[in-house]
C-alpha cells in the first residue's frame, strides 16, 4: 500500500508562501502519521493545541527543575508526534537546561505560533 505524500490540509492563506519545512507544523508528516485521515488530523491538532497551551503555562509558572524537565519532555514528544519540530526543539532546550528561564520565553512564543497556525487550519 502506497501512502499519499500530499497533506490533507492546504496551507492557510496567511502562510505567506512558506515551504512545508518552514511551517510551524509539517503537514506532510502529520498526514503520514494519521494515514491521511482528515478527521483524525483535525482531532490530533485540536488536542495538541490544548496540550501545548497547558504545558506552556505550566513551564512558565514552574520553578522546580525536575517538574520543568518532565513537562518539557512531554511537550517535546507531543510536538514531534504531530510534526511541530520547531516547538520540539524549544522544549528540548528546556529539557536540557531546566534551570534557565530564557528558553521558556522562546517556547511560549513558539506555542502561540503553532496554536495560531493550527487555528488557521481548522477554520
Amino acid at each position: 500500500m502506497v501512502m499519499n505524500e500530499t497533506p490533507v490540509f492546504a496551507p492557510p492563506d496567511s502562510s505567506g508562501g512558506l515551504r512545508g519545512d518552514e511551517r510551524p507544523v509539517d503537514l506532510v508528516f502529520l498526514a503520514r502519521q494519521t494515514g491521511g485521515d482528515r478527521a483524525l488530523e483535525e482531532e490530533v491538532l485540536r488536542l495538541f493545541a490544548k496540550q501545548a497551551a497547558m504545558l506552556g503555562n505550566e513551564l512558565r509558572c514552574q520553578h522546580d527543575t525536575e517538574v520543568r524537565k518532565r513537562n518539557a519532555h512531554t511537550l517535546k514528544g507531543a510536538a514531534r508526534a504531530v510534526g511541530a519540530f520547531g516547538l520540539a526543539d524549544c522544549a528540548l532546550q528546556i529539557e536540557t537546561e531546566p534551570a534557565d528561564p530564557a528558553p521558556v520565553t522562546a517556547l511560549l512564543r513558539e506555542v502561540e505560533t503553532v496554536r495560531d497556525y493550527i487555528a488557521s487550519l481548522l477554520r
